[in-house]
């Protein structure tokens, strides 16, 4: 297992991103100004780098990594942060997203685990 969190809590504007199959994650301890627009998890170590081919579960829900921006794990160990992207894409749109292919967008609730395999 490459990382798991648990969900602690989310901002206002958080989920309106799904709407746009995107999934903004930090730590708990995120700035105050970015904890609005994101869903917030425990700390926790990322035991190491996120790769194409790895499974994401959130929620229960299974996806599969198909491109990492440069800059994803890198701010996922130090912060907990990077943009979760349902587009499938091979490409990544910015150096901070991991894309992931899957059925659909995952339910968010409080308690339940993101999980890197």
């Amino acid at each position: 297992m490459k990382y798991n969190v648990k969900i602690t809590g989310y901002g206002d504007m958080a989920l309106d991103f799904l709407t746009e199959n995107m999934l903004i994650i930090f730590n708990e301890n995120a700035p105050n100004e970015l904890k609005e627009i994101s869903v917030l998890h425990e700390i926790s170590e990322l035991a190491s780098e996120v790769e194409v081919g790895d499974l994401v579960e959130i929620g229960g829900k299974e996806y599969f990594v198909t491109s990492v921006g440069d800059e994803a794990n890198h701010t996922l160990k130090t912060m907990g942060h990077c943009s979760l992207r349902f587009d499938g894409a091979e490409e990544p749109q910015l150096p901070g997203s991991i894309h992931l292919k899957g059925d659909g967008v995952p339910t968010i609730e409080i308690g339940k685990y993101i999980t890197i395999i």
